[in-house]
């Protein structure tokens, strides 16, 4: 086994339990309906996470052809899965119990979080770049990142309920522009 199939089987792990964080929440909510108020903006970002860790999976076979591994350049590939997995654990409610589960004020509550860890995301992104390549990510791959991560923090500054519905549809099309335009084939 080479190191990078050694090293892509903790990623793969977190990766899944991303997966299944999101899923099951998902799942959750359909099971127990009749107790869940909708809120669309974190069924939103629930989906777009599913779409996030889809491309960091695929994004992850260009990894294969790094030859030289260190504990930092894994440790920093590592803690990306990791904020991921952290916005999977706040971006819907883990139990729907006996009383009503409002989406909007569990949103409300999580949305600090849910962006602080995308913005976590994308630096964590920006330091893989450079310390795999030796320079941050170029062109449209920069302008995402810093369209996204300025989402995040106008996110994180502003508290209003329709500014989020806003900027939650805008994060949406910007993720699935940018997993279109850069991710369409395997490298």
């Amino acid at each position: 086994m080479d190191a990078f199939g050694y090293l892509s089987v903790l990623l793969s792990i977190i990766i899944g339990l991303g997966l299944t964080q999101v899923l099951t929440s998902c799942g959750r909510l359909i099971r127990h309906r009749e107790r869940v108020r909708i809120y669309w903006p974190p069924l939103v970002w629930a989906g777009v996470l599913l779409l996030i860790y889809v491309q960091v999976w695929w994004a992850m076979f260009g990894l294969r052809s790094v030859q030289s591994w260190t504990f930092l350049t894994f440790f920093v590939v590592l803690m990306q899965t990791v904020t991921l997995y952290m916005m999977a654990a706040v971006v819907l409610p883990e139990q729907v119990d006996e009383t009503l589960v409002d989406l909007r004020s569990f949103y409300a509550r999580q949305q600090g979080w849910l962006l602080g860890f995308l913005l976590a995301t994308l630096v964590v992104s920006v330091i893989k770049e450079f310390l795999l390549v030796g320079r941050p990510p170029l062109g449209l791959n920069l302008a995402f990142h810093l369209l996204l991560a300025a989402a995040c923090i106008s996110g994180l500054l502003v508290r209003r309920p329709r500014y989020h519905e806003v900027l939650t549809v805008t994060c949406a099309v910007a993720l699935v522009a940018y997993v279109a335009i850069l991710f369409a084939r395997l490298r």
